[in-house]
């Protein structure tokens, strides 16, 4: 997820992703995304399991900024808000 200007990129795992998603459009997220109003989802994964997507999650989060940028260019390069399409 991300903020209007695309300037911050947060990484996170749940079980139900559409409703993650409007808690944190809806100011209903943790510290930081509500500090850096991030309210734009412009990528996301499915895992098979919750131990898979909390190694994936870590490997994201420990990836280099541009790298995460690549993975937000590969899937929706216009950076637009995902979150009516799941």
């Amino acid at each position: 997820m991300t903020n209007a200007h695309n300037h911050v990129l947060y990484t996170g795992v749940t079980n139900n992703l559409k409703r993650r998603a409007y808690e944190h459009r809806s100011g209903l997220g943790g510290i930081f995304t509500k500090r850096y109003n991030v309210t734009k989802l412009v990528y996301y994964e499915y895992g098979s399991s919750i131990n898979s997507a909390l190694l994936r999650e870590k490997q994201i989060k420990g990836g280099s900024r541009q790298k995460k940028l690549d993975l937000v260019n590969s899937m929706n390069p216009a950076w637009k808000d995902l979150y009516d399409e799941i």
